[in-house]
Formats: structure tokens, C-alpha cells, sequence
């Protein structure tokens, strides 16, 4: 492990400077598995519709980090006995967390490795560094894995009020310049305390809650599913799914090494050593490039889809609150075939429907907790007097359909 008595301090637009607590955050974050996230966009393709939202997971990691920090000092303050072992967990944890987050993170996840999922990944990388740290990450791994034995511990990390979701939502709002999404991170972690061995929140700070639960509603659907954001998306699974095919089916398709070897990945060999090793090297920039290549490439079908992304001249998309119909659907479907003289195999490339849901807050899962001036947790939902609260326990779902807009 490398020793440095170096402090490194980070200039952050959302929260000012940002300090490393310890050798061991320091070696972490100097670590090429975490700088790798400065080349990880962490709204995926949203800078389509928002072009401040290129910030990335390295951006995202740091202030998670900062307010663990202001956590673990306010429940300190309050009290609750915090270790320099679970406190080293913590921030190791956070700062972690999304280390195993692929090229234009949740765009491409199950796209490149099949079937697991960027927790897992994570995962599979902290494994790795606490070899390499020789055993100093095993509480920071226990948390992550929700197995302390505090529960609030590992609420801290993931939950329906955890550190992640207090800075995505502030940090997504600046970069994308939405304000309903701004919420008061600080605020809410003061309110923080810890009852019955779990994370509450104070009565006093029940409004904070309450505008945290309505950020959150805004900006998915103002922002992380955006209409354009979710056909750039699809469009991008569109080209990686085509680009397979066309590798499977011995094609010249020029890309990255890193990128080649996922998209000829053989399903039965994701637990190979050699793919941590080869997912560690792969990011937004090996996407990106294959884009601006294939978009000149002799299939039609890959160079349409990757031309629409580098030009952003997407396919037209409608939203509707109920099914549609599949008569209209299916008329579309034999026009787009005829405009574009494409086999029957090859139309969903450029025309396909799908659903989109959201729900703020689930109460059937890691529930909020308001902790009363007598003493007594109640849910959130049950305790606030906001109408619309019980509403967002709700689940929305929301039909759409991908077409080509006209002409080729």
C-alpha cells in the first residue's frame, strides 16, 4: 500500500473545499479504480437535454464522502457511539460505492457485463483493494453489504434517506440547473439521530423530508427520465446490441480493446479474474470513440443509430398514461420497414415501446422514521400533514414509443 503524508484538498462548486480525512481516503481515492470515475458521466446521456450535466461518479464520490463526514460528526454530537473503526467503514464505504458504475453508468448497466449489477461490481472491486489494503476496508465491506450489526450504519450508505441520495439530488440539480431539485443537504443531516438502533429524523425536520421526497419526484421525472435522456439511452443499447450481433456474426467492428472484449463477453466466464481487470480499464471515453467510428460504418443499422447519437437527431418519442395502442403501434412498425427497406429481424432497432415508473418513497421498504418529542418513531407518510406525501408512495407508470422522425 502506498504511504503519503500529503492533504489533499478538493474545490467543490456544491459545498466549498473538501478535505481527506486520513492516509487511508487519501490512497483510496489516488487509487486508478477510483480515478477512474472522473471518466464516468454520472447522469449518463442527460447533458443531450442539460448541457451543464457532464459532471461525473468522481465528482458524485467526494461529496458523498464530505457529507458521511458531517453525519458521522452530528450523530457524534448527539451522542451515538461511532468507532474510528466504523467511522474509517463509512467513509471507505461511500466513497466506494459506486466504483463498480460502467461507461455512462445506469445507461449501459446489464448492456456490457450481463446480469450483474454495479452494486456487485462495486463489490467486487472493494474485495479487491482490501486484499491490496491489506484487510483495513472489511468494515467498510460488512456496511456496504448492509451486515453490520448497527443498522444505522449501514442505513447511512443505503437507504431511502442515505448520503447518496442527499448529494446526487443537490449535485444533479446545479450541474443540470433545475431547481426543484435543489434540496438542503445539511439541513437534513442535523436533523439526523439514531433510535431503536436505526437512522431517524428528528419531528423538527420533518419539511426537510417532506421537500426531499418532492425533489426527488421532480427530478426523475424532469430530469433522469427525461424523454430525450430515455430514447438517447435505448439508442445506445440500440448500437451496443447491434454492434454484438455484428461481431457474433464474424463483422469488422472497430473499438477499444476494453470495449471488444465485453461486447464478445462470454456469459459464462463473468466471474473470471480477467474481467474485473478489463472492466477496470473501460469508460465513457472507449463509448465514445466507438460512436464517432461506427457512425461511418457499412451496416446500415450501426451507423444510423450511432450517427443519431453523435449528432443528437434522435428518434421522436411519445409518452403516454395508458398502454398504447398496438394497432397504431404495429402501422408504424410497417412504415418505419418500408422507409428504411429493413428485414423484419431489424425494425425494432428503430421503433419499440416500453414503460417508465417512479415512486419517491417506498413505505413497504427501509422506511423513514420520525422520531417525536415523546419518543415514538412514526413513518413519514403517517407523520407529515403534506397531502401529496401518501401519494408519492405510489407507484406512476407512464407507456412510451421510440420512432424515427420523418424521412431517412
Amino acid at each position: 500500500m502506498a504511504q503519503t503524508n500529503k492533504l489533499k484538498i478538493f474545490n467543490d462548486p456544491i459545498y466549498g473545499f473538501i478535505g481527506t480525512p486520513n492516509e487511508l481516503i487519501f490512497n483510496l481515492i489516488a487509487h486508478p479504480y477510483f480515478q477512474r470515475l472522473r471518466r464516468i458521466s454520472q447522469m449518463g446521456l442527460s447533458y443531450l437535454v442539460y448541457p451543464g450535466a457532464h459532471h461525473t461518479r468522481f465528482h458524485h464520490a467526494l461529496g458523498c464522502m464530505h457529507l458521511m463526514r458531517k453525519a458521522i460528526d452530528v450523530l457524534r454530537f448527539k451522542q451515538v457511539d461511532i468507532t474510528k473503526d466504523e467511522e474509517n467503514g463509512l467513509l471507505a464505504a461511500i466513497l466506494l460505492h459506486d466504483v463498480g458504475h460502467g461507461p455512462f453508468s445506469h445507461a449501459l448497466e446489464y448492456a456490457l457485463v450481463p446480469k450483474i449489477s454495479h452494486e456487485e461490481l462495486s463489490l467486487q472491486f472493494m474485495t479487491q483493494l482490501n486484499e491490496e489494503f491489506e484487510g483495513t476496508l472489511a468494515t467498510a465491506i460488512q456496511i456496504f453489504k448492509g451486515e453490520h450489526p448497527k443498522k444505522f450504519l449501514n442505513q447511512l450508505v443505503s437507504s431511502q434517506l442515505d448520503v447518496d441520495r442527499l448529494d446526487y439530488l443537490k449535485r444533479d440539480s446545479f450541474y443540470t440547473g433545475v431547481a426543484e431539485g435543489n434540496i438542503s443537504s445539511e439541513r437534513m443531516i442535523t436533523m439526523l439521530n439514531v433510535a431503536d438502533g436505526g437512522l431517524v429524523v428528528e419531528e423538527k425536520g420533518i419539511y426537510s423530508v417532506e421537500k426531499f421526497l418532492m425533489a426527488r419526484r421532480f427530478m426523475y421525472w424532469q430530469v433522469y427520465l427525461h424523454k430525450t435522456s430515455l430514447v438517447a439511452e435505448q439508442l445506445l443499447l440500440k448500437v451496443m446490441k447491434r454492434a454484438r450481433f455484428l461481431l457474433l456474426n464474424k463483422e469488422t467492428v472497430a473499438c477499444s480493446a476494453e470495449l471488444l472484449y465485453f461486447l464478445l463477453l462470454d456469459e459464462n466466464k463473468i466471474a473470471d479474474t480477467d474481467m474485473l481487470a478489463q472492466f477496470a480499464k473501460l469508460d465513457d471515453i472507449d463509448v465514445l470513440y466507438a460512436l464517432k467510428t461506427w457512425q461511418d460504418h457499412p451496416d446500415f443499422i450501426l451507423a444510423k443509430l450511432s450517427g443519431m447519437l453523435v449528432n443528437r437527431n434522435l428518434l421522436h418519442i411519445k409518452i403516454k398514461n395508458k398502454p398504447l395502442d398496438p394497432q397504431k403501434v404495429d402501422e408504424k412498425r410497417k412504415q418505419v420497414q418500408a422507409d428504411y427497406q429493413l428485414l423484419d429481424d431489424d425494425v425494432d432497432y428503430f421503433i419499440f415501446t416500453g414503460e417508465l415508473q417512479n415512486r419517491a418513497y417506498d413505505h413497504t421498504k427501509q422506511n423513514i422514521h420520525i422520531l417525536t418529542k415523546n419518543g415514538k418513531l412514526t413513518d413519514v407518510a403517517k407523520a407529515s400533514d403534506h397531502l401529496n406525501l401518501k401519494a408519492l408512495s405510489k407507484t406512476v407508470t407512464k407507456y412510451y414509443v421510440c420512432y424515427p422522425k420523418e424521412g431517412i
